[in-house]
């Protein structure tokens, strides 16, 4: 006995290359695409730390892009020919067969919806399809643009919106040539529109909400928890800046720890959403004597900031002999660290006191 599968879920698995044809069923191509990719790119670091050449790596890493993208169509063409013939053999008069030119389309459509935008514009939607068009060459560009102006490589942590916003283009266009061929009248309009009468009428999507909470804090704000969300993005975006700041990178470890926080918690939110009662509670609650503390630690940055930045190396030039950001990188920075974190941990354990003793 066969059981339905996704295609949906097949086309998610398949952005780790050979998943969504295990799924699928396809155990041949579920072993060659991963081996030719994985072992592509393995081959291909290997290599260039042998000839020390940085290029042969990245033309490794070109080829496994363009076999993801032959691996991700060939997948919609076994789906779409599997699925062909499961109609032809459930019905047997050629009459209640599902036509060739429907089956057709939705290829074409899924097809074009690999650049996005491209498959809106195919069923006639031209507003949405530009919307999608825009958004993601137009967050390519800008990304790009601000990094190169501001020589801050923070800010290619945007990219990582691209392939969600693949992704959301590409099941909106799959839901949509299902509706249109199920005879709904499907409606042009912009993403701002819908999200608005979402809004409205007390909606949300929980499959843009799932992809949106790979960003940390973007699926909480997208389901109306802006303090948890909102606190979740600055925890995030404001570890790489201190991270960066007081050049400490024995702390990166924290980032994916925030990360997979963040995403577990989107995805709890994003299944309670609908069923039972969503609360914004915050991460942390900024009363009384903690506002007072972060007042204090924001105070403390900008002034570690402006000294860093603008009166050592101006004292530096001025007296060269003295070598001050030579003692600052060397001796005040470690210390400073030091006192902070000794002073945290101070500040943790009286709270943990004074709650047991509570």
């Amino acid at each position: 006995m066969t059981y339905p599968r996704s295609k949906m879920l097949a086309l998610l698995l398949n952005l780790i290359p050979g998943l969504g044809y295990f799924y699928w069923g396809r155990k041949v191509r579920a072993f060659l695409y991963p081996f030719f990719f994985f072992g592509g790119l393995f081959l291909g670091a290997v290599i260039s730390m042998i000839a020390d050449d940085g290029e042969l790596f990245l033309a490794a890493f070109i080829m496994g892009v363009i076999l993801w993208c032959i691996s991700m169509l060939d997948l919609i063409i076994v789906m779409l020919r599997d699925e062909r013939r499961m109609e032809q053999r459930m019905y047997g008069d050629p009459a209640l067969q599902v036509p060739l030119e429907a089956s057709q389309e939705r290829f074409f459509t899924l097809l074009l919806s690999f650049i996005p935008g491209l498959g809106h514009f195919q069923l006639g939607l031209m507003q949405r399809g530009l919307n999608f068009l825009i958004l993601f060459f137009g967050l390519i560009t800008m990304t790009v643009v601000i990094t190169g102006i501001t020589h801050e490589s923070v800010f290619l942590l945007f990219l990582g919106l691209i392939p969600i916003i693949w992704l959301y283009c590409m099941f909106d266009a799959a839901q949509l040539i299902h509706r249109k061929q199920a005879g709904e009248p499907l409606m042009d309009r912009s993403l701002l529109d819908e999200w608005e009468s979402g809004r409205i009428e007390g909606r949300r999507s929980k499959v843009l909400a799932t992809l949106l909470s790979a960003f940390p804090g973007a699926g909480q704000m997208y389901l109306g928890l802006q303090k948890r969300g909102l606190q979740m993005m600055i925890l995030f975006i404001g570890s790489f800046y201190l991270i960066d700041v007081l050049r400490i990178p024995a702390f990166l470890f924290l980032l994916p720890v925030i990360w997979c926080f963040s995403f577990f918690d989107g995805l709890q939110q994003t299944s309670r959403y609908g069923i039972l009662p969503m609360e914004d509670i915050p991460l942390v609650k900024w009363r009384g004597m903690s506002q007072h503390w972060l007042g204090v630690i924001l105070v403390l940055l900008g002034v570690y900031y402006v000294g860093t930045e603008f009166v050592v190396p101006m004292i530096d030039r001025i007296l060269p002999d003295l070598h001050i950001q030579y003692v600052l990188s060397q001796y005040l920075r470690p210390v400073l660290i030091a006192v902070m974190l000794i002073g945290g941990g101070i500040m943790l354990m009286n709270r943990t006191r004074s709650d047991r003793a509570m």
